[in-house]
């Protein structure tokens, strides 16, 4: 199972799927590269465009005895069927976000994981997002103390997102997509919710996606607000938003405040503010201003030019380049990835590098199936708590991942 070079089959050729082939291809661990779409035309287009072979239908790939591994970029709401049929054919596993629509789903993918040993990682490119990495590791360094509270968020419009268009899908839950917040914050304080409690906004602007009878899910929400009590004491705020927040960056923790510390982020400003210990009984702190670590170099680069808050608030710069913070991290990827594509704050690189060592190895990769669960389930939960107008409703957890 382990020790073998891999042989993927991308699921589903489209507009992001392809960003990530030629890093597939490139990796050391990886000996060759699929693509299967329903619609051939798109699998003809990758075909030409990166060199693979195609294979026609799913159900080919989990009967080939070759291929190893699967890449999911499917529509969201069929990562559940797609990720089990996957593992149940022996396959090592790389999905798109979210985990599975349904909390049943996400708890076979666990089991399945735990009893076949097969690789799962679910790519949360905001895992490794700038301000994510910072806030873990100033809470490992103890800056914060105990954690309090935080808040972290994924404003995308409806219109700008790949699924918005089309019809049943663009009116989705959006806390049924709720890992970019949830991963941010979660992975900070090294916790996982156990009770939530929703609302969310009636869309009102009557254009068929956001009511009911026009989508899969009967969703009239197009905004969704979540607090979540952690295991570890604290409390954190989620808001899915997608009629409103056109402006970058899309996703962000805005704050993180512990006994000791907080973190406030706005625009392109990052500072920390700390508690003076050597005055422990006065109200005094200092405060550091950690935008240079945590923004792309890029941006960094343009800080002192006038137009440079707008530029910031329309997406520029936050692709990538890497901030300082994850130039560590970035020293232990594969050299055949220089010069490739990276995207979404610089995480596709990490992303697939751990997926690729992690499938090679056997060595458990941080975004398990354990984790992913922990990210995904308290958005479904409070998708049912939003529904009965906000009740306060438990987070069923399947607990953490076996040590290596």
């Amino acid at each position: 199972m382990y020790n073998e070079k891999l042989v993927v089959a991308f699921i589903g050729c489209g507009n992001f799927a392809k960003r990530f082939v030629p890093l597939m291809q490139a990796h050391p661990h990886v000996k060759k590269v699929y693509v299967c779409d329903l619609i051939r035309e798109k699998a003809e287009a990758y075909a030409e465009k990166f060199g693979v072979e195609i294979i026609d239908t799913y159900e080919e790939v989990l009967a080939s005895k070759e291929i190893n591994a699967i890449a999911n970029f499917t529509e969201r709401h069929l990562h559940g069927d797609i990720v089990i049929r996957a593992l149940k054919a022996g396959k090592h596993v790389y999905s798109a976000v979210p985990m599975a629509p349904t909390v049943e789903e996400c708890q076979e993918i666990v089991r399945l994981v735990k009893e076949t040993g097969l690789t799962y990682l679910m790519g949360e490119t905001c895992y490794y997002y700038p301000c994510a990495m910072y806030c873990r590791e100033a809470y490992k360094a103890g800056k914060f103390g105990d954690f309090t509270y935080g808040a972290s968020q994924y404003y995308h419009h409806i219109d700008t997102i790949s699924y918005g268009k089309r019809p049943g899908e663009g009116g989705m839950p959006p806390l049924l997509y709720p890992t970019h917040s949830t991963g941010m914050i979660l992975s900070a304080v090294g916790s996982y919710a156990t009770k939530v409690v929703c609302f969310g906004y009636e869309d009102k602007t009557g254009d068929g996606r956001f009511e009911k009878g026009c989508n899969y899910w009967d969703n009239v929400y197009s905004n969704q607000y979540v607090l979540m009590k952690l295991a570890n004491g604290g409390t954190a705020r989620v808001t899915e938003a997608r009629t409103f927040g056109v402006a970058k960056p899309s996703s962000y923790i805005s704050a993180l405040y512990g006994t000791k510390g907080g973190y406030e982020f706005s625009n392109a400003q990052h500072i920390m503010i700390e508690k003076d210990q050597e005055l422990p009984n006065k109200e005094r702190a200092f405060v550091t201003d950690v935008s240079d670590y945590v923004n792309p170099t890029a941006m960094v680069e343009h800080k002192q030019e006038p137009d440079f808050m707008t530029r910031v608030a329309n997406g520029e710069w936050q692709v990538h380049d890497y901030a300082k913070v994850q130039a560590e991290e970035g020293k232990r990827l594969p050299a055949s990835f220089e010069g490739l594509p990276n995207a979404h704050m610089a995480s596709h690189q990490f992303l697939i590098d751990d997926f690729c060592k992690a499938a090679y190895t056997g060595k458990m990769p941080a975004l398990n199936a354990w984790v992913a669960a922990r990210y995904t389930i308290p958005g479904l939960v409070a998708i049912e708590s939003c529904k009965q107008g906000g009740v306060p409703l438990d987070v069923p957890d399947c607990g953490d991942a076996p040590e290596n």
